[in-house]
């Protein structure tokens, strides 16, 4: 997997947000934490990223996930991206349960 370096975002802020994110143990606070910390268009933009990537693990094509979720094709790439470069695995571990919203 190819690493960011760490000086670009990874300092004692960083490690203390992952802190309090793995000490969240329920949906209802970590709704709470989320839209106290992020602006309007960070909590639109987050599960846009997650359905991206959700997709693209599911095979579909970039062209098609940026239609339908109404989001350029650079957004859908760095995605992909991503995924090349060996992230998201608990996303690919969980991708076998499909979540109701997800059945069209």
């Amino acid at each position: 997997m190819k690493k960011r370096p760490d000086n670009i975002y990874k300092n004692k802020y960083f490690e203390h947000l992952l802190s309090v994110l793995m000490d969240i143990g329920d949906s209802a606070t970590m709704e709470d934490f989320l839209v106290g910390l992020l602006t309007v268009k960070e909590l639109q933009e987050l599960p846009l990223r997650l359905e991206i990537v959700s997709r693209l693990l599911k095979g579909e094509s970039h062209h098609n996930i940026a239609q339908d979720l109404s989001v350029g094709v650079a957004t859908v790439t760095r995605g992909s991206k991503e995924l090349q470069e060996g992230r998201f695995k608990i996303l690919k571990e969980r991708l076998s349960y499909i979540p109701p919203f997800y059945n069209k």
